[in-house]
């Protein structure tokens, strides 16, 4: 006989648990603590089995009715509807562990940080995480569309962050790409959005290419203010052309005093190919006074609140604005700009030996190879006309103009 909803509504508890039975295998479990359950009993394959529908009054008598029917048609179609269930969550559970944010953190651990890439280069990596994970995080990786990135990279690119937004198509691309490797997604949806995307507008970085407007920026550094760490990185910096990133992460043990060479592992280069820098007089005598200061660390230039961090990545250029120098007059990593452009100019040194003092990579596999034990001598040489030209610009010194045909080239 079946159940009438006031019926249902009516039941009370007892001491013991017990049923009430509505029809075609429904039925109500009336527990001591007054909590009413709806369960429907089957028969699959020749065994027994019970599906939970819900809680009563959540799940009214109508409603569990309903998914009665539900479950006795998965079972017509020859669906146990139990073990449905059971995979169902369990394929959620694994979902869920299969989200874009969890693919792109086991990426950057696996493929990055356990590889060997520079500390800039994942820490770059969890930036554009940040901007991805508000709309993808979330989601399984599976189950992400090319329109539903797009969308996110489309609203970067209506801020003007075009560079940004391909940056992130880039990223995403890379965790699709490992998702797939790793029998998590089927697909690379972030690579037919290639083309996708307004081209970013090139824009050089500010530097300072005046040899009589050099020199005042060296006398200003060497006036500067501020910590006397920061200040002997912005003295060091314009004499060995190292990218911002590669002089703040500087340790100790890459400092060769004997043979006057400063070894950056191929681990912290951005061109991950190891580079070697030779050290002029004027270099040596500088990080000597760094020795006062960072000498008993690790880091040469280690930020103020923690010896074993560095100065932070925007630390060089606030210093320059301190000077009154903007950006749109000097950048820090404008410094490799200058060197080239009068390096070049000057009509000394052979371009492939200002190309390897700057660590730049040859487009040409064969001779970048070859390139790479010729014009040493070159360099050492250079490396200390340099600083000598430096220090006479800082002096004030007269300016000889160079008159070189070679154009000015931008120095990534």
């Amino acid at each position: 006989m079946s159940l009438k909803a006031l019926e249902v509504k009516a039941f009370s508890a007892g001491e013991k648990p017990y049923k009430k039975a509505d029809e075609l295998g429904l039925y109500l479990e009336i527990f001591p603590n007054g909590s009413k359950l709806w369960r429907y009993k089957y028969r699959f394959s020749g065994k027994e089995k019970r599906l939970a529908l819900g809680a009563y009054p959540d799940i009214s008598l109508a409603e569990a009715r309903e998914s009665r029917e539900a479950a006795r048609k998965k079972l017509r179609d020859g669906i146990d509807p139990a073990l449905e269930r059971k995979l169902g969550k369990i394929a959620a559970k694994v979902s869920a562990g299969n989200s874009f944010q969890l693919v792109a953190e086991e990426y950057i651990t696996v493929k990055q940080e356990q590889s060997g890439r520079a500390e800039a280069t994942v820490a770059k990596s969890r930036w554009l995480l940040e901007h991805l994970t508000p709309a993808l995080g979330s989601r399984p990786i599976a189950e992400i569309e090319p329109a539903e990135l797009l969308a996110v990279l489309k609203r970067v690119e209506a801020k003007g962050k075009r560079e940004t937004a391909r940056r992130l198509r880039s990223f995403a691309s890379m965790v699709f790409r490992y998702g797939v490797a790793t029998t998590r997604s089927k697909a690379d949806p972030a690579a037919l959005l290639t083309g996708a995307l307004a081209a970013p507008q090139v824009k050089h970085r500010a530097a300072i290419i005046d040899p009589v407007a050099v020199g005042q920026l060296l006398r200003t550094t060497d006036s500067y203010s501020g910590s006397p760490i920061v200040r002997l990185a912005l003295q060091i910096g314009p004499h060995v052309f190292l990218r911002p990133g590669e002089l703040r992460h500087s340790l100790w043990s890459e400092i060769d005093w004997d043979a006057k060479v400063w070894n950056i592992t191929a681990a912290r280069a951005k061109m991950r190919r190891a580079h070697a820098v030779p050290l002029s007089e004027q270099v040596l005598a500088l990080l000597r006074q760094l020795q006062e200061h960072s000498g008993d660390y690790e880091l040469m230039f280690p930020g103020q609140r923690s010896h074993k961090r560095p100065v932070s990545e925007n630390t060089f250029n606030a210093a320059y604005r301190r000077m009154d120098y903007d950006k749109d007059t000097l950048t820090s990593h404008g410094l490799r700009t200058t060197a080239s452009t009068l390096l070049n100019e000057s009509g000394k040194f052979h371009p492939d030996a200002i190309e390897r003092a700057l660590s730049h990579k040859d487009s040409d596999k064969i001779r970048g190879t070859y390139a790479r034990g010729e014009f040493w001598q070159e360099r050492v040489a250079m490396a200390q006309w340099w600083s000598n030209y430096l220090d006479k610009l800082r002096a004030g010194g007269e300016v000889v103009p160079f008159n070189s045909k070679t154009a000015t080239q931008e120095a990534n």
